[in-house]
C-alpha cells in the first residue's frame, strides 16, 4: 500500500491517527469530518495515497468506482440516501482542497444550494 508519512489521511488510514470510522473496505475508509459542513459530513478516502482526482488514470477506474460505490453504500447506511446527498471532491487549493489525498465528501441532512461555489 502506497502511503506518504506526512499525509494526514494516510496516517488515518493506517490507524496512526484516530477517526470516527463509519465504514471501511479493503481499499477505502469512510469517517466523519472533524469540521462538518452539514449535519452528515463523511469523507471517503482510498487507503493508498492518491493526491487528488487529477492523479487518477485509466488504471484507477476500479478504485474510483469503489470510492463512489462506497459513498452510495455509506449514504444508505446512514439513512440519507432517499432524502438526497451531495458528493464533492476538490482538486487544488483554489478549489478548497486542504488535504492533498483524494477524498470524496458525502454531505447530507440539509438543503443544498446551487451553484455550490
Amino acid at each position: 500500500m502506497n502511503q506518504v508519512a506526512d499525509c494526514l489521511f494516510c496516517r488515518i488510514a493506517s490507524g496512526q491517527i484516530p477517526a470516527e470510522i463509519v465504514a471501511e473496505g479493503d481499499e477505502w475508509l469512510a469517517f466523519h469530518d472533524v469540521s462538518p459542513q452539514a449535519p452528515v459530513h463523511v469523507l471517503i478516502i482510498p487507503r493508498s495515497h492518491v493526491e487528488s482526482v487529477a492523479a487518477l488514470d485509466g488504471d484507477s477506474v476500479v478504485l474510483a468506482g469503489r470510492l463512489l460505490t462506497a459513498a452510495a453504500d455509506v449514504a444508505r447506511a446512514l439513512g440519507v440516501s432517499d432524502d438526497g446527498y451531495r458528493l464533492v471532491t476538490n482538486r487544488g487549493a483554489r478549489a478548497g482542497q486542504s488535504v492533498f489525498h483524494l477524498h470524496v465528501h458525502l454531505l447530507a441532512g440539509r438543503d443544498m444550494a446551487w451553484p455550490p461555489g
